[in-house]
């Protein structure tokens, strides 16, 4: 059993590029923490370069722009009409609720698209009726938002 577990350890570590029958296990310990640590550092260094990017933008437009401001240019304008009455209106809980509806059907879209891909290889790795079944929980889950939502009047647009 622990030549098995052994060939197990090997083809897993085999799986991410590293090589078993050479070097100390301090070394390649060392070996995964630095790859480990290098993918963060890569990380970094483009989030770095994007926020400086970014600023830098931001600082160019700041120092380009023409600045003279008048009270002509500080009045309230609305597609060139005077604006008439305060500017707060109320809107209906409903279109709220139908935009997070909208939302939720989305996002179950983006759950099921990878999904559907793997599906065959979760089959093939012995998974393939679990997944299925647990996709099938998952829009049930969301049927049974729906049906409320249905039963609410929640989709009659008036």
């Amino acid at each position: 059993m622990l030549l098995t577990l052994g060939r197990a350890f090997r083809y897993l570590y085999s799986l991410f590029g590293e090589d078993l029958s050479t070097g100390t296990t301090a070394e390649l310990r060392d070996e995964r923490v630095s790859n480990y640590f290098g993918d963060y550092v890569t990380v970094a260094v483009f989030l770095l370069i994007g926020a400086v990017v970014v600023g830098g933008g931001v600082f160019a437009a700041r120092m380009l722009q023409p600045n003279n401001p008048t009270k002509l240019k500080s009045q309230v304008y609305e597609c060139g009409i005077e604006p008439i009455g305060s500017g707060w209106s109320q809107s209906h809980v409903r279109y709220y609720i139908f935009a997070l509806l909208f939302l939720i059907f989305d996002v179950e879209a983006i759950f099921i698209f990878p999904w559907a891909v793997n599906l065959e290889t979760f089959a093939n790795a012995g998974f393939g009726v679990l997944i299925l079944i647990e996709m099938f929980i998952f829009i049930g889950i969301l049927v049974l938002g729906l049906v409320y939502a249905v039963r609410k009047g929640v989709l009659k647009w008036e």
